[in-house]
């Protein structure tokens, strides 16, 4: 999922052993590089056999870094010699990443497997990535709104009705009944206030101060119902039953959802994609142009485009991927289930995220501030 926790790092150990499919592309990739590897991405976002069974392939060891924001990789990524050969952004930040410079033009020659990518979202991200020239994207989610389901029941008269429109959260009157069962709300300004944006009827892709300024107002409003600002907290606290609304990603939730389910704490957690609209958000696998293994990256990019190996890290994370031809093998109950494939009718009333100028994203991090703090 993309769960945001503070970094670690995990080195994965090389094993001997073949075992399963090997990648022939994957494995002659690497040339004369050291057979070593450093990707950065987010926890828990890759299923647990995939870099094992990469490693296996192509005699790559792999060292996993994992980031607790978009943020964070980009601080990384514009001071250079950030020490990573794949790294994870999200589009508008992998935009605007592209702008400053920071990635290597891909290779395509040397990544076969794109030929398996969907041709619709490619044209979608080729709009902040022109030509689709130096990203590939990795997995598609939405954020919305998870819920415990007894505790909103509870608090709005035996009906979850009111979870399918963002008024749940932006009515003040609607999130105050919440207030002692635990409210979260993501850490990010960068998706908070184009959801807030959206909701007032405005566009999300808005730099008029004005505009931004009626989001953060209509934020500051629901601050005092409030517990937290996390963007990683809430997926165990939904599901141990210490909080009961969470506005976050949607693979977080459903994963929330499945612990409790497997704990058998008898708390039933909810997705929702608001009516009004929500974000619809890809992530990129791209490379540093200073990366110190760029061939054994190309190999390690092409391996998650199979479609098994794609399928495998949708099962484990629960968020979409761009294979279509991963989406037969994907667990039925997961290809099945409309907040993780929304149907079209859904996704019309999607938006994604823009690439924020400077002067924008510093009037973010303020407004930001502000409504942290209850200024």
């Amino acid at each position: 999922m993309k769960l945001r926790i503070l970094t670690l790092t995990l080195a994965t150990v090389l094993v001997a052993a073949c075992g399963g499919k090997t990648d022939a592309p994957a494995a002659a990739a690497a040339g004369g590089e050291e057979k070593v590897l450093n990707v950065y991405n987010y926890s828990d976002y890759i299923a647990e056999d995939t870099i094992p069974e990469f490693e296996k392939a192509s005699g790559i060891k792999v060292t996993y870094d994992v980031f607790d924001s978009d943020e964070m990789v980009e601080t990384k990524l514009l001071a250079g010699d950030s020490g990573y050969d794949v790294v994870v952004p999200t589009l508008n930040f992998f935009g605007r990443q592209i702008q400053a410079g920071v990635f290597l033009p891909l290779d395509k020659s040397k990544i076969p497997n794109l030929a398996n990518l969907d041709p619709d979202v490619m044209q979608r991200i080729a709009q902040q990535d022109p030509d689709n020239k130096y990203g590939v994207p990795y997995m598609i989610g939405t954020t919305g709104i998870g819920y415990n389901v007894d505790k909103l029941k509870a608090a709005f008269g035996g009906s979850t009705e009111i979870a399918g429109s963002w008024d749940l959260v932006f009515k003040p009157e609607n999130l105050s009944r919440l207030k002692d069962c635990g409210v979260t709300i993501l850490d990010t300004p960068s998706d908070m206030i184009p959801i807030a944006l959206n909701y007032l009827g405005l566009d999300p892709h808005s730099t008029d101060p004005a505009q931004i300024q009626q989001a953060a107002d209509l934020i500051k409003k629901i601050r005092p119902y409030v517990q937290n600002f996390h963007s990683s907290q809430y997926v165990s606290s939904l599901a141990n039953g210490s909080t009961c609304l969470a506005v976050g990603w949607s693979g977080d939730i459903i994963q929330a959802r499945d612990r409790a389910e497997e704990a058998g704490n008898k708390v039933e957690i909810a997705y929702s994609i608001p009516k009004e609209g929500a974000p619809q958000w890809f992530d990129m696998l791209a490379i540093p142009k200073d990366a110190k293994h760029p061939q054994n990256a190309y190999a390690f990019i092409n391996y998650l485009l199979q479609p098994e190996v794609a399928a495998a890290n949708t099962n484990f994370i629960h968020y979409a991927n761009p294979v279509p031809k991963a989406t037969p093998l994907v667990a039925e109950d997961i290809r099945n289930d409309p907040t993780i494939y929304p149907p079209d009718a859904v996704k019309a009333k999607m938006f994604t995220y823009a690439i924020n100028p400077p002067e924008v994203d510093r009037l973010y991090t303020r407004l930001w501030t502000e409504i942290k703090t209850g200024r």
